[in-house]
């Protein structure tokens, strides 16, 4: 009879056991989580570690990327030594999971936090109910940036949207149609500060009196012109789409780029048959392209729409959000770092948030009737 104090059972029994199903699927937890503190514990080091920034930059980017395969490499192996129903179970969560816990703690997290501040004061040490969502859309300020948000996202967006479409389908049908491209698109190169400041010189204005010179492009052509200079970035509420021109500027590159993609996708047979049964240009494209490319369209849409929703640079740059041309992002802004009124700041980021969200949700939705569709 074998005893069981025998320490060859006790092994047996161990190896056993983590050999069954159960046993593997904690390993397969288990493993990761150590390794992932290990990578954890090197990142605490780093923070702390004394030596020149050459050498931790060096020595972060070789141990995160190297940590991050080796934690993937180990998962992955240990998923794969579980039975087949539980190994097909567990693998997608190896690559989805991680993803998952950095978008939670970089996004989810803060959401929660900023969602807790927005129902605090200023220094966040007493509950002020809705007072910040009260101010968020009642302040004079506020609704300010309502007003110019939505004078953004309507004339922005169609702007952008429009006049891309509009490149796109003409520079099609051109010889020179990489040159046009690469013209209207090169703007995208630039990043929105940088595009700030190039347009806060042609909007420049020096004033009136003896011995003052424009600088501003705009100003030279219109005294070229015959005409009077114009202090361009003061006069609201019209400031607001000489700053939105900088936008269409910016945004109609990629706008044109993405949907020529999609229009080069149309069926040249659909588009024949079309103009034999009697169809002009303008109703072909309405009536075949259009429909045609509804999925990218939107798509596009909702991407210039987020942005001129969460603009804040180009307005930070030419004005500062002064002479009626404030936006929500930059008063955001105002209300954390130069008014020092956390609760407000946070309850602005909230509406902001919830201003975005929708648009998010009616693009899903359009996604999953397409993907139906087919």
């Amino acid at each position: 009879m074998l005893s069981t104090d025998n320490p060859k059972s006790k092994k047996f029994n161990l190896l056993q056991w983590l050999s069954s199903a159960i046993g593997q699927i904690l390993i397969s937890l288990f493993v990761p989580a150590i390794t992932f503190f290990v990578l954890w514990q090197g990142y605490v080091f780093l923070s702390r570690a004394q030596a020149s920034q050459i050498v931790l930059v060096i020595v972060a980017i070789v141990w995160g990327v190297g940590g991050v395969a080796l934690l993937y490499l180990v998962a992955n192996w240990l998923v794969l030594k579980l039975p087949k129903p539980w190994s097909k179970i567990m693998q997608p969560f190896v690559f989805v999971g991680p993803a998952v816990v950095i978008m939670g703690w970089f996004l989810a997290f803060p959401v929660v936090r900023s969602l807790i501040a927005s129902f605090q004061n200023n220094l966040g040490t007493k509950w002020v109910s809705l007072e910040n969502y009260i101010f968020a859309f009642t302040d004079p300020r506020m609704l300010e940036t309502f007003r110019n948000n939505l004078l953004w996202l309507i004339f922005g967006t169609g702007f952008s949207v429009g006049i891309g479409l509009l490149v796109a389908v003409l520079a099609d049908r051109s010889r020179f149609e990489v040159l046009y491209k690469s013209i209207i698109f090169s703007p995208m190169a630039i990043s929105f500060v940088g595009a700030g400041v190039i347009w806060k010189f042609i909007y420049s204005y020096k004033g009136t009196g003896v011995g003052i010179q424009e600088i501003g492009l705009l100003n030279a052509i219109v005294i070229a012109l015959g005409g009077t200079p114009q202090p361009w970035l003061t006069l609201a509420p019209w400031n607001n789409f000489f700053l939105i021109v900088i936008m269409i500027w910016l945004q109609t590159g990629y706008t044109m780029v993405i949907l020529s993609s999609a229009i080069k996708g149309v069926p040249a047979e659909l588009l024949e048959a079309a103009r034999i049964d009697g169809a002009n240009e303008f109703k072909a494209f309405f009536s075949i392209t259009v429909p045609y490319i509804k999925g990218t369209l939107i798509t596009v849409i909702t991407t210039v729409v987020i942005f001129s929703l969460k603009l804040f640079d180009v307005v930070r740059v030419m004005t500062g959000g002064n002479n009626s041309t404030n936006v929500i992002a930059n008063e955001f802004y105002l209300q954390m770092f130069t008014y020092n009124h956390a609760g407000r700041a946070s309850a602005i980021a909230i509406v902001l948030l919830l201003l975005v969200t929708p648009v998010i949700i009616n693009n899903l939705r359009q996604f999953n009737k397409e993907r139906k569709g087919f």
